[in-house]
């Protein structure tokens, strides 16, 4: 390859313009390293005028450490796992370390990407919610790849779980439905797959039956496959379907997305007013929650918090990886909108 062909200034081409010896660019870009002022200053004239970087991954190969983080995720196209993605690589980037994102969307692709992931040294894993199985975060605690898990249920030695309010989240949900006169109450959710379907599904249950002192089973549940909008619609075809003396006039759903779904069906197909004939309740809080056309009454995550907490205890974990399972909640909030007046 010849010069004009080539695309990266190396640490060589610095060191010929600078007239010193490619260890003296390595020390002048590494903090604390012993190097005259003046060889420095001429290092970093020829290194800014040659628009020199450093190659951290070959820095990070010689010193056996790296600033890489594994984040595994899937869902990428829900708003609530796109936000948390943003905040998890701003949380990183200001630690000085750099996100290195793979999909587990597709089952069949979990073993190459564990072994991508770990081909690059990586200094530990995030695992958000509806990441794939927990036998991907035993593989690397067994390397010693320190694990944070965010919104999972785990009983791993030594991996730590940041999870959002669910207990407090289920608890407001069942308290805003009930303050609108809603007296025929309904979960929507994956609350037989998912850890945050079944805590959430747990709490406003419990909730319920403590506000209005019902015996026996006091909220009817519809469980879906996922939290997405499909699924809504596909449990307000089902709910609504019911006589109507039999339906609901509270809905609590797990994610927005869901509760954007039933709403949909439940004016379009059943000419019902939301909150008039039924009132509904969300969780999330993604951006369309406050559309116009919804105006969702709905639960806030915190997704800064939850990725702050996740990186902290990473960052402990790096530092030392020995220890106790550790479980953090984030508080939530609730946001009153039209759909829960």
């Amino acid at each position: 390859m010849t010069q004009k062909q080539r695309l990266w200034v190396t640490a060589s081409d610095v060191a010929r313009r600078a007239g010193v010896s490619r260890s003296a660019v390595s020390r002048a870009f590494t903090p604390g390293a012993s190097i005259a002022p003046e060889t420095r200053e001429r290092v970093m004239k020829a290194a800014n005028a040659m628009g020199y970087q450093v190659n951290m991954i070959a820095r990070e190969m010689i010193q056996q450490r790296s600033s890489l983080v594994g984040v595994v995720t899937a869902g990428f196209e829900n708003p609530f796992r796109a936000r948390l993605l943003a905040h998890i690589s701003l949380a990183l980037t200001q630690h000085n370390l750099s996100p290195l994102v793979m999909n587990a969307e597709d089952p069949a692709q979990t073993k190459h990407s564990l072994e991508m992931l770990l081909s690059y040294r990586i200094a530990g894993v995030i695992m958000t919610s509806a990441s794939p199985p927990l036998d991907l975060a035993r593989q690397y605690l067994k390397l010693k790849v320190p694990v944070t898990m965010i919104n999972r249920g785990a009983d791993l030695d030594e991996a730590d779980v940041v999870v959002s309010d669910n207990a407090g989240g289920g608890a407001m949900a069942a308290r805003m439905l009930v303050d609108t006169g809603a007296t025929r109450l309904a979960f929507i959710g994956p609350s037989k797959t998912s850890y945050s379907g079944k805590s959430r599904r747990a709490a406003f249950v419990r909730a319920v039956k403590g506000v209005v002192g019902a015996s026996g089973e006091p909220v009817v549940t519809v469980v879906t496959p996922a939290d997405d909008y499909a699924s809504g619609v596909k449990a307000a075809l089902q709910l609504l379907g019911e006589p109507q003396q039999q339906r609901p006039d509270g809905v609590f759903c797990s994610s927005d997305l869901l509760a954007l779904g039933f709403i949909d069906i439940a004016r379009q197909r059943f000419n019902l007013r939301v909150p008039q004939d039924i009132a509904v309740v969300g969780f999330d809080d993604i951006p369309a929650a406050s559309y116009e056309n919804y105006e969702l009454s709905t639960i806030r995550q915190d997704t800064e918090g939850l990725a702050n907490v996740a990186v902290e205890m990473l960052l402990e974990r790096m530092d030392s990886f020995r220890g106790a399972s550790r479980v953090r909640a984030v508080p939530v909030s609730s946001v009153v909108r039209r759909t829960c007046e």
